[in-house]
């Protein structure tokens, strides 16, 4: 029920508290016998809302506006605790379920900072574990993987620490990308041209190529 129709009653009683069935983190609230709206368990206890307890309109509208944000916020933890999130993509996904919902934007900043908080939110931890992916699972360059960091949403003197942990990275990259690719290209200069457009530098690829080529 819309807590904006409860206007025409004469007054407003919380009547009934129940665990939500499908999340039993979730307390369904009942005002003058009807379902108003849910809350988490820990917003019950901040409210300190009971059956029985009186409360004005503007009170409703503010309970109202506590659980649009206790479910947007939980929803957007569980996606965070999926895999890694930069802050510049938990900031889209928020963007796209407020615009969704048409909730209210201001919720955007108080979630980010109390996932932050909490520690769930972390641009430096999401490059150490992206780095970490892009040069184990993917045949990117250091230029390559720089913006993809970048995309992302990570501030540069981050993405420059981290990379230069990968001082080696390129060279050994290189060799088992020429390694693997050396049949598919047979002629040198379309892989050397390949290598290139991967992001690599041209003198390395020149160089690892024919010096392949020589072993």
């Amino acid at each position: 029920m819309d807590i904006y129709r409860l206007s025409n009653k004469p007054g407003f009683v919380i009547t009934d508290l129940k665990l939500g069935v499908k999340n039993q983190d979730r307390v369904n609230v009942y005002v003058n016998d009807k379902f108003a709206f849910s809350l988490d368990v820990a917003q019950v206890v901040d409210f300190k809302i009971k059956k029985g307890l009186a409360v004005s309109e503007d009170r409703l509208l503010e309970l109202k506006k506590a659980s649009e944000y206790g479910k947007l916020y939980q929803r957007t933890l569980e996606w965070v605790l999926l895999r890694p999130h930069s802050e510049s993509e938990t900031r889209d996904y928020l963007r796209k379920k407020i615009f969704e919902k048409k909730l209210d934007k201001s919720y955007i900043d108080r979630i980010i900072e109390k996932l932050k908080t909490k520690k769930y939110l972390d641009d430096y931890r999401f490059a150490e574990w992206y780095v970490e992916y892009l040069t184990g699972k993917k045949n990117f360059s250091i230029k390559r993987i720089k913006m993809e960091l970048r995309k992302k949403g990570i501030a540069n003197d981050i993405v420059d620490e981290l990379l230069e942990r990968t001082e080696n990275y390129e060279a050994k990259k290189l060799s088992e990308i020429i390694a693997k690719k050396r049949s598919k290209y047979p002629d040198e200069k379309k892989l050397i041209a390949y290598l290139c457009r991967q992001g690599f530098d041209y003198q390395l690829v020149n160089e690892l190529v024919r010096s392949s080529e020589m072993d």
